[in-house]
């Protein structure tokens, strides 16, 4: 397969990493955050901590719920709120804490896998090889499924093999995302890892096995998304067959705009090039055209920065089969626990694992903005403080000076006081500066209201997008088309006749 790699347009605003990450919010974005813990405590879904004590939800947690819902809090708020009553309904954490070994890493071995990486961002790779998902396969696991063993309850509405399913995506969240934000050997080192990348290979599928696996694969992608929102990062579609297009007109469907914006559909000639921007080659298996000695069923082979990370218990130099998760141990410590049934009706084990600390770079100390005194009320304006675990990047706050805060108070303008070590010189007369031409203010942006949620007229309006059989002309369109020089992650032009017909606007 020959071709460019095309990154699907999203109908809506993505906030790629870390953009609406904890650290990295627009004032918007926190006042937001604050409503959005407000609505949830008054209905009785959040809890903050009180007198040191945890909260009932991270921050990390409920920011992915506002970034599925575009930081409108009502959206936010209910699918928040269905989460919460589907988790309980299915005692998710029970299931996850007592879920029978074996038959976890039956499911693990079909699944997406974490290869024990990450990418350049310190964001996870996992692997998804869907081939292993042939009928004779999916026939012994549903059957297998049906028994599963732990000691939670079902509604009796999510089927078995899908409950084995979210037993991993609590994996995901509980184990594989709060270690990888411990290491702190990347860009935001104090930035929460709540994403996953995943690698899915689909070379060897055919058509009837796609047609086969359809609802299948609908029913785990619908509930995924709608109860682990903002989970995945990047998805890399490798190996995509000729009639791949077919099939993604109703894959698409199973998504939200936001999860399609994130999907790269990657040709042969350029998975080496595209994986390696956003990968170092030393984590991509060697599948895929990098050094890692990684193959799909593998347990994770374990990022070599992880020694300095973690202290283990006992003789423990690994992490066990099954289910883990981590409980706060210390003020930068977790403690990784290892939870399942061993046998089918036997004990369940809750084994002390590990401690991983997380070591940070040296904290800036806590800036304080400049005095600027104000006569409001008779009462002189506090300093604001500026968290430093909120600075992204260096600020430069342009401020007016002393004298021309005078000046346009209509006080007598301060002299110049000399630094410390020099003499004022008598002879020399100060010359004052001309006044600065007052400055044209531009008129504020006008708000409107949508369901309650006042939205600035800044927020980008949603972009359309059209699939290519959703496009006259392009029902014969394969992904065999060739291609000019240049890699293409997303941000590049399409330089293909797909390109200019999915997108008559963009330059040639």
């Amino acid at each position: 397969m020959s071709g460019p790699a095309h990154r699907v347009q999203s109908a809506v605003v993505e906030y790629g990493y870390p953009q609406g990450h904890l650290g990295h919010l627009s004032s918007e974005e926190e006042e937001a955050l604050k409503n959005f813990k407000v609505m949830c405590a008054e209905k009785g879904y959040y809890s903050a901590g009180l007198e040191g004590g945890a909260a009932s939800h991270e921050d990390a947690t409920l920011l992915r719920f506002l970034r599925a819902r575009r930081f409108i809090v009502p959206e936010a708020y209910n699918q928040f709120q269905e989460t919460e009553d589907w988790r309980k309904a299915n005692e998710i954490d029970k299931l996850y804490q007592t879920i029978d070994l074996e038959h976890y890493e039956e499911t693990r071995r079909l699944y997406p896998q974490w290869t024990g990486r990450r990418d350049r961002r310190g964001i996870p790779v996992y692997v998804f090889e869907v081939k292993h998902l042939n009928s004779k396969t999916m026939a012994a696991y549903e059957k297998s499924a049906v028994k599963t063993h732990t000691q939670a309850k079902s509604d009796g509405k999510t089927s078995p093999k899908l409950l084995r399913l979210f037993a991993l995506y609590e994996n995901l969240i509980r184990f594989t995302m709060p270690l990888c934000t411990q290491l702190t050997d990347r860009e935001h080192p104090r930035t929460p890892i709540t994403q996953s990348n995943n690698i899915v290979d689909i070379s060897g599928v055919g058509l009837k096995q796609f047609w086969n696996l359809r609802s299948h694969m609908q029913d785990a992608s619908t509930l995924a998304t709608a109860h682990y929102p903002e989970t995945l990062d990047r998805i890399f579609i490798i190996g995509a067959p000729a009639f791949f297009p077919t099939v993604w007109g109703w894959i698409k469907k199973w998504f939200d705009p936001i999860t399609t914006s994130k999907i790269f559909i990657i040709s042969s000639h350029d998975m080496k090039k595209t994986l390696e921007s956003f990968i170092d080659p030393k984590n991509i298996p060697k599948k895929y055209g990098g050094e890692l000695e990684f193959h799909f069923g593998d347990k994770p082979v374990l990022d070599p920065y992880l020694k300095d990370v973690l202290k283990w218990e006992g003789d423990r130099s690994d992490f066990p089969d099954g289910p883990m998760y981590w409980e706060k141990s210390g003020k930068e410590e977790i403690k990784a626990v290892a939870v399942g049934t061993m046998n089918e009706g036997g004990n369940g084990r809750h084994e002390d694992v590990c401690v991983a600390k997380r070591v940070l770079p040296e904290e800036p100390e806590t800036m304080v903005e400049p005095a600027i005194v104000a006569a409001q009320n008779g009462k002189a304006e506090v300093p604001a403080q500026l968290r430093a675990e909120l600075l992204t990047v260096p600020m430069e706050v342009d401020l007016p000076s002393a004298a021309a805060d005078s000046q346009m108070d209509g006080a007598e303008a301060v002299p110049p006081v000399p630094a410390p070590g020099v003499t004022e010189s008598k002879e020399v007369p100060i010359v004052p500066e001309p006044a600065p031409e007052p400055v044209k203010q531009e008129p504020e942006p006008s708000k409107v209201v949508q369901e309650g949620e006042v939205i600035p007229a800044t927020r980008p309006e949603p972009q359309i997008f059209h699939t290519a059989q959703e496009v006259p002309g392009l029902k014969d369109l394969g992904l065999d088309e060739k291609r000019a020089e240049g890699l293409i992650n997303g941000d590049a032009s399409h330089e293909s006749r797909a390109r200019a017909l999915l997108d008559p606007g963009a330059k040639a």
